[in-house]
């Protein structure tokens, strides 16, 4: 009886623990990290908010590709699935959302910047018309 109930438990740890890699496309950044990760101008900055919030400020470099909006599969396909990408929104909600799609269209390199531009602003980062 032991035997069993311990070789049951084995499996269900090994099920838990083995079937993924532990691993993530993205790593999750504070605002600080984030504005200091993207001074490296190789990285993409991609705002994933609506075309009109963006155009109410946005962070330099900005590129803007509407999560909710119909083609945002296909326009992100458009990016290098292996080069570095900043992913932000207003609060932190649909970035988290978009890395998880990006990472399952096989994205590699992600960070998303917890806060979003609500939190960028709070901390006297500068927005961009």
């Amino acid at each position: 009886m032991k035997k069993s109930v311990g070789a049951a438990l084995l499996v269900m740890g090994l099920t838990l623990t083995g079937c993924s890699s532990g691993t993530s496309a993205t790593e999750k950044l504070g605002i600080e990290e984030f504005a200091e990760k993207i001074t490296d101008t190789s990285i993409t900055v991609l705002d994933v908010r609506t075309p009109m919030e963006f155009a109410q400020g946005h962070i330099d470099r900005a590129v803007n590709i509407d999560f909710q909006g119909s083609n945002f599969e296909k326009e992100v396909l458009d990016l290098d699935k292996d080069a570095p990408i900043a992913v932000y929104c207003r609060s932190g909600n649909r970035s988290s959302q978009a890395v998880k799609v990006m990472e399952k269209l096989g994205f590699t390199n992600l960070y998303d910047m917890d806060g979003g531009v609500i939190d960028w602003a709070a901390a006297s980062k500068p927005l961009f018309r």
